[in-house]
């Protein structure tokens, strides 16, 4: 059965690709991973494929996929294309990711078991949160760590939604949840995306579970972060709630609540 999916999405992440394929598939819980590579000048896609050869089908699963797209397309769009490319292939849980270590792999596991638990207190959607027990990030700047955690701030003032970390990139989504807001385009690329994406499984009364995570800055690659997906999630964080006045969502849980953290299992 195909189960768990980590959707990983790259540009130029060649220093970082092999290790953290590796790391994945060392875990004690099995996870398959498709890489999603934005058309990237420095090999990554081809170390994929180089991998491939290494890691080749079990029986009929085959653990390691690569979708290809042309050009630098956006993060969010490389999630959607990849939470799609899943879909239709009939994983159950999928899973967001960096390439570049920031996440933990091991964490997958934490995250898998909040949305895997079986009675009331499954979550539908499972988030690795920096900011659920203190400030936890390591090798940030400290003007970076009071934007990323005022960010969180402002999204829960404007929206209502009681997430500490609404921008996280560290995310697991039952199948069902993402069939539901998929339905209805997602129009952010980058920080806005992640918030959007709360946001709308928020809004359809999914519920939300914040982990407790160690997210730890980059070491090799270079960040893609600019001034212009932070004003994107600035400004569009108020047009997507002046837009959710205008939209109808019907609930397809009991009203969301953003649950007590998770401790490791």
């Amino acid at each position: 059965m195909k189960e768990r999916l980590v959707v990983i999405p790259t540009y130029n992440e060649i220093e970082n690709i092999e290790a953290i394929v590796r790391k994945v598939f060392s875990l004690p819980e099995p996870f398959d991973i498709l890489i999603v590579d934005d058309g990237s000048p420095d090999g990554t896609a081809q170390r994929v494929r180089d991998l491939q050869v290494e890691f080749p089908p079990n029986g009929a699963f085959c653990r390691l996929h690569l979708l290809e797209r042309r050009g630098k397309l956006g993060l969010g769009t490389a999630y959607i294309d990849g939470f799609k490319w899943a879909l239709s292939r009939g994983y159950q849980y999928l899973f967001e990711m960096d390439a570049d270590f920031s996440h933990n792999p091991e964490d997958l596991i934490k995250l898998y078991n909040a949305c895997a638990t079986s009675g009331p207190d499954r979550a539908d959607v499972s988030v690795g949160s920096r900011y659920i027990r203190g400030v936890n990030v390591v090798n940030w700047p400290m003007g970076r760590v009071l934007m990323s955690y005022f960010a969180g701030v402002y999204v829960r003032f404007v929206t209502g939604m009681p997430v500490m970390d609404p921008t996280a990139g560290f995310v697991c989504y039952r199948a069902e949840v993402l069939e539901v807001i998929l339905h209805n385009p997602i129009r952010f690329v980058g920080y806005a995306f992640q918030i959007e994406m709360k946001f709308t499984c928020w809004k359809y009364g999914f519920r939300i579970r914040e982990v407790p995570i160690i997210f730890t800055d980059r070491t090799k690659g270079v960040s893609k972060m600019s001034s212009k997906i932070f004003k994107e999630a600035v400004f569009g964080v108020l047009q997507m709630k002046i837009s959710s006045f205008f939209r109808h969502y019907i609930p397809r849980r009991e009203a969301a609540n953003v649950e007590e953290p998770v401790d490791a299992v």
